[in-house]
């Protein structure tokens, strides 16, 4: 909780944060807010305001990379893992195929780079869609050869988000956007496990592998036992052995208290699952349920949904993983108002 910024000690404000924790998962779904102004809010209060992240982004005082808001000193940790894209050797099939489509439509790379470094920074429709080889995907990508293209040169480390124009993102070359330093490779990966576990507190040096930003840590830190979870942990020696005091929160699904739901599962033993793509008759705790904590532990999930076109705050359900005692009733019901407050919506809860 310490690590996460999530204890009663509230951060100074929004880069605090975002150094701190070193990144937001940049997802614009807003059933009830964007996860981000979520998790800004979450530590933050309502003195945080949405306008402040669009602000820095545009500015350039906070950067998106992989759809995530990260401090633009940080780039320079991944400068050299773009410039071996798509990987390091041995390539995995998936990576020579995805090399290979970049390969066969140099071309429209080409012509994306020209078109931003005489007019840029530009939204992806105003750019040229040159490509021989067509992006084939059974998702919604099919066909967006531009969405793809500009999506792997993202990864390249060739071109960058450069803020928004109204609802549109814009894109241009990394090169008017990224500092300049570069850290090596390897120390590079040591620094980013470093200060991921600085973010997580505690960690596995080995998880499953996850897209653009791992779950584990590798070696550093120190060696930790979890009583009643199998196997190792490394944790952050420097916030062990402090007095703690907790409060309640509600999170984003997207948190990253959350977001590793295995190990959600092993330390919190809370059961959970983001449940916007399932059926609605399927679901138990709602579309965009929010993760209830209350001191050291997660003990329920909030059903709601912010109506914005009728002015309501709608609460469908809280669902209790524990029973509620009469002040974590009270301390539930006083963060879900004060949510409806800086969303600026009138609350509503079922009966």
């Amino acid at each position: 909780m310490r690590a996460q910024l999530l204890d009663a000690h509230r951060p100074s404000g929004m880069f605090d944060v975002v150094r701190r924790l070193t990144l937001l998962q940049n997802d614009p779904t807003a059933a009830v807010a964007p996860s981000a102004d979520l998790v800004l809010w979450s530590r933050l209060g309502s003195s945080y305001a949405p306008a402040q992240l669009r602000d820095a982004l545009d500015e350039q005082t906070l950067l998106e990379l992989h759809g995530f808001v990260r401090p633009p000193e940080d780039l320079a940790l991944y400068r050299a893992e773009m410039a071996e894209w798509p990987g390091r050797p041995p390539l995995r099939d998936w990576q020579e195929g995805l090399r290979d489509w970049v390969d066969a439509n140099n071309g429209c790379r080409l012509d994306i780079l020209a078109r931003l470094r005489s007019d840029g920074p530009l939204p992806s429709r105003d750019l040229p869609d040159t490509c021989v080889v067509s992006w084939r995907s059974s998702g919604w990508t099919n066909n967006r050869n531009v969405t793809k293209m500009i999506d792997f040169l993202v990864q390249r480390g060739e071109v960058a988000a450069a803020g928004r124009r109204g609802a549109d993102r814009l894109w241009d070359l990394a090169e008017r956007v990224y500092p300049d330093e570069a850290v090596p490779y390897e120390e590079a990966c040591r620094i980013r496990a470093a200060r991921r576990l600085r973010a997580l507190g505690i960690a596995r040096p080995r998880a499953a592998e996850s897209a653009f930003e791992p779950n584990d840590v590798g070696a550093v830190g120190e060696p930790a036992v979890v009583e009643g979870v199998k196997g190792q942990w490394r944790v952050d020696p420097e916030l062990l052995d402090r007095e703690f005091t907790g409060r309640t929160a509600l999170l984003s699904p997207l948190d990253r208290l959350v977001f590793d739901r295995r190990r959600m599962t092993e330390l919190f033993e809370y059961d959970y699952q983001l449940e916007m793509y399932k059926p609605a008759a399927k679901r138990r705790w709602g579309y965009w349920a929010l993760p209830i904590l209350h001191g050291d532990r997660l003990v329920g999930k909030l059903d709601a949904t912010a109506d914005r076109r009728g002015g309501v705050f709608r609460v469908d359900a809280i669902h209790q993983d524990v029973p509620f005692t009469g002040a974590m009733t009270t301390a539930v019901r006083q963060e879900i108002e004060e949510l409806a407050r800086w969303l600026g919506l009138k609350l509503a809860v079922a009966s």
